[in-house]
């Protein structure tokens, strides 16, 4: 890491997050793929009625940040799925952490999930969701794996509102970084309405809250410029989009939703 401990924990120590700035700063970065998991994840929890001994399922956990989170947290088993991290990264982290009796690694895709209906008290997801539930017919089948009155808490990147026209330049053109903001995912970021609207008009759930996140674009860029200056960066860094969105399109979205009987 390129900056001192002390400033790292500082820089990563924001008020509206206390639960996450107790946590290693070094090891949040070392294992991080993308804007803060345990942000998002303690933002999103605020919103949950979880408790000791439910069983949960963290869909596209990363390196298990998040589960990790959740279970030294709340006392809650999770079930930390993701495609792209092997499972057996993931235990070493987890035995690492001292939850091997609480943290479960799985791999699988998010089509082909090996759980049981009805099996989770609840469900999570930080920074995946939007990759495939943007798909109108995903809900009907993701929903059956939490119990009735179970709830699904999400949070992801978002727009503040649509674009009028084509994509804005700032979001298009190269920074120096050498990236270019916007690629061909970002076409799943979506607005709070849009995504209020996606799991309103199901049979399935009821839409309790949707939010954006108070000066996210401002929380995101400050973790894009930790990350770089500590030398954690996995990508080029998208500082410069942000910092010339000002929060104008770009966000996160917060989606809290409760499993109909």
């Amino acid at each position: 890491m390129n900056l001192p401990k002390a400033e790292l924990a500082e820089r990563l120590k924001l008020k509206q997050f206390p639960r996450s700035a107790k946590y290693d700063p070094q090891w949040v970065l070392e294992n991080q793929m993308g804007p803060s998991a345990l942000w998002l994840t303690e933002w999103v929890c605020e919103r949950m009625e979880l408790k000791k001994g439910m069983r949960v399922l963290d869909m596209g956990c990363g390196k298990a940040l998040s589960s990790i989170f959740l279970a030294r947290e709340f006392g809650v088993e999770v079930w930390a799925n993701d495609l792209w991290i092997k499972p057996a990264e993931n235990w070493a982290r987890i035995r690492e952490a001292g939850l091997e009796d609480m943290v479960f690694p799985i791999h699988a895709e998010a089509r082909s999930l090996p759980y049981a209906e009805d099996f989770f008290d609840a469900v999570v997801s930080m920074d995946s969701y939007h990759y495939y539930g943007t798909d109108d017919c995903y809900l009907s089948y993701f929903a059956k794996f939490v119990k009735s009155g179970g709830q699904m808490g999400m949070a992801f990147p978002g727009l503040v509102r649509d674009f009028d026209g084509a994509v804005p330049e700032h979001l298009t053109r190269k920074q120096k970084s050498g990236g270019v903001f916007w690629a061909e995912d970002c076409w799943s970021f979506h607005t709070v309405e849009w995504w209020r609207n996606q799991w309103g008009r199901s049979k399935l759930v009821d839409v309790e809250h949707v939010d954006l996140l108070p000066e996210g674009w401002r929380i995101w860029l400050d973790w894009e410029r930790t990350i770089v200056a500590a030398g954690a960066n996995h990508f080029p860094a998208d500082d410069e989009a942000l910092e010339a969105d000002q929060g104008r399109y770009l966000s996160f979205v917060r989606m809290i939703a409760r499993r109909r009987s």
